[in-house]
């Protein structure tokens, strides 16, 4: 039996995967179960999976078209099963599980726009259902796809080497983080596509939190994020102005991840690395604005959510629509008045 895994929609979305890859393995340990990834650190982290074979790399975003289509009818009649990770509500997305041929389709049935982004073209679904986190609505399209019942509930999977180990290691000996010292880890940015650049906490507020941190705490500020992260990254480091800040420069994505494996608290907005950090099982204060906590909350780990619980949130859904904002009074109300305090305190809660 072949299998082909659709997760094109982001490192944060293969991640929360990787519990029903876990299940669909051991249901299944004699199967060819392979993964199509269009982002560079989806590749890389899959490809570390015990439970994948082969994983697929396939930059859908700079091929265009005609080259995409001509790809995927390369994989036509491969497989037996392929399965769209949630979520991936896109008609592109949808197109691709159906061009790939496979007899039986998976894809989540959206409570909006779903027809509209060509649900209908997979032929194994399950109705979406607001009540359940990402990775509960993975086994659920997994428990329809095999037609049976998962008791357990797997945690995330980012597996780590000893060499990633050795090199984060390293790092932190260069800067001479200690192993008593207390180390807060801030995950500042999240993805920039469809106007999500939106959900960030403001990089001044970051900096206000780290220096309060600095202060009243004696903690070492370690800030993440990747390559097209660094300018936020040292800003933020600039704003503190304390020699116990640090912008993590990373040689990849592994060696950033083990880093972060040091950190006693994990400060994040919604993003890829709050899921890693589940992974990690870190301590984590999650910043959240328009997006439903249910949906996304860090997964099997401690956490505390810092939100503003106005009327109008959440108002995030899944489907290609830009984020935008219907207040009349201030536009992201969510994020713009989520102030500095209310952060401090949630990490605090873990320091007692």
């Amino acid at each position: 039996m072949k299998i082909l895994v659709l997760a094109l929609s982001g490192i944060g979305d293969a991640l929360m995967f990787t519990p029903a890859l876990q299940l669909l393995r051991k249901e299944m340990p004699d199967a060819e179960i392979d993964a199509l990834v269009m982002y560079e650190g989806s590749y890389k982290m899959y490809k570390r999976n015990p439970n994948l074979n082969k994983v697929i790399f396939f930059d859908f975003l700079k091929e265009g078209a005609v080259s995409s289509i001509k790809f995927v009818l390369g994989l036509r009649g491969k497989y037996d099963f392929s399965i769209n990770v949630y979520p991936s509500n896109r008609k592109e997305y949808n197109l691709i599980n159906f061009l790939i041929g496979a007899k039986k389709r998976a894809g989540v049935q959206y409570l909006r726009k779903n027809a509209a982004n060509l649900g209908f073209l997979n032929n194994v679904r399950v109705t979406e259902n607001d009540s359940l986190h990402n990775v509960q609505e993975n086994t659920a399209l997994s428990e329809a796809f095999l037609n049976r019942k998962f008791k357990e509930e797997p945690p995330l999977e980012f597996v780590l080497e000893s060499k990633d180990l050795s090199l984060a290691e390293n790092y932190l000996e260069q800067l001479n983080i200690l192993p008593g010292d207390l180390v807060i880890g801030f995950h500042p940015g999240c993805s920039t596509l469809k106007n999500h650049f939106k959900r960030r906490w403001e990089p001044e507020k970051f900096a206000a939190l780290g220096l309060k941190l600095i202060k009243e705490k004696n903690a070492k500020i370690l800030i993440f994020g990747g390559p097209e992260e660094d300018e936020l990254k040292e800003d933020i480091k600039k704003q503190i102005n304390n020699e116990n800040a640090f912008s993590i420069l990373a040689e990849s994505l592994p060696h950033s991840v083990a880093i972060m494996k040091r950190c006693n608290v994990f400060v994040t907005n919604d993003s890829s690395l709050m899921h890693i950090a589940s992974a990690l099982k870190l301590k984590i204060v999650a910043i959240l604005g328009p997006t439903n906590r249910t949906y996304i909350h860090p997964w099997k780990t401690d956490f505390q959510i810092v939100r503003l619980d106005l009327d109008c949130s959440p108002c995030f859904i899944y489907s290609p629509r830009p984020l935008i904002c219907f207040r009349d009074d201030v536009k992201f109300k969510c994020i713009k008045e989520l102030g500095v305090d209310l952060v401090y305190n949630a990490v605090e809660k873990f320091l007692e």
